[in-house]
């Protein structure tokens, strides 16, 4: 068997890559083989992933589906379209990780926040001006919705503390800690590998804009995952920015995408 545009067919052997096009998508622009464009014929083999695309042409509501992930390696999405991922916190972390998610994926978000949005946000949240004044989950999630619209968000608009983090996050494989307050950094990190058998994913040392190069994610101990230099707090003088606080994110959904495939 392999997949055309994510749908199963029989192997024909001895079928190239140019004359599967033919029979399936002959106007087709853009060939995908196994998660990577190509411009040159190929022998196709059991199993391999193909897509089809025609630049400009805007697909119905099961094909967009299936080329959201066409440049996925081949299987990802299968191992993590049933996932849940817990977000603590829908700032510049949290915002920037939910984006990364929603172009992976993964199958659901619980997005956890108190807040609203407010100008100072908008140097380094992925909100926008007209989404002042609006709760940041909210805001999110109409926002995830327009890169996304097959993903499962269930936003909650609560202030995080003891009480609720269990059933806040108690549906998901991995919890994301996207706090700006060191308070409630530990109270959830210690929170999570005291009562779930969970792994999380936390964020410390990245502020101002200097040795990004530093940045890295340490397993600190079985499930805590720590993302950061560790030492750069955000202080007078040394605030949080676009580029560091988003190289950070990614390196969150990096390290949960890792930990959702081994699962």
């Amino acid at each position: 068997m392999i997949k055309v545009n994510e749908k199963k067919h029989p192997f024909e052997n001895g079928i190239t890559l140019f004359q599967l096009r033919e029979k399936f998508k002959p106007d087709a622009d853009i060939v995908v083989y196994n998660g990577f464009p190509v411009a040159d014929d190929l022998s196709l083999r059991d199993g391999d992933q193909v897509c089809f695309i025609r630049r400009g042409e805007i697909p119905d509501a099961e094909e967009m589906k299936q080329l959201i992930i066409s440049r996925h390696s081949p299987k990802v999405h299968e191992k993590i379209q049933n996932k849940c991922v817990g977000i603590a916190g829908a700032g510049g972390l949290g915002s920037s990780l939910a984006i990364a998610l929603a172009r992976l994926s993964v199958g659901k978000l619980v997005i956890a926040d108190f807040d609203v949005v407010e100008p100072s946000n908008l140097n380094r949240q992925q909100y926008f001006i007209d989404q002042i004044g609006l709760f940041k989950v909210d805001a999110l999630k109409a926002n995830l919705g327009k890169i996304n619209p097959f993903l499962d968000v269930d936003p909650i608009n609560r202030k995080l503390d003891e009480s609720n983090l269990g059933a806040t996050f108690k549906e998901c494989d991995v919890i994301a800690e996207c706090f700006d307050n060191p308070e409630s950094k530990s109270i959830i990190v210690e929170f999570v590998l005291s009562k779930f058998n969970k792994p999380i994913v936390a964020v410390s040392g990245i502020a101002g804009f200097e040795n990004a190069h530093e940045l890295k994610c340490r397993n600190l101990m079985k499930n805590l995952y720590v993302i950061g230099d560790g030492l750069t707090a955000a202080a007078p003088g040394m605030g949080l920015m676009a580029p560091k606080v988003g190289i950070a994110a990614h390196m969150q959904a990096n390290k949960i995408l890792e930990l959702l495939l081994k699962m």
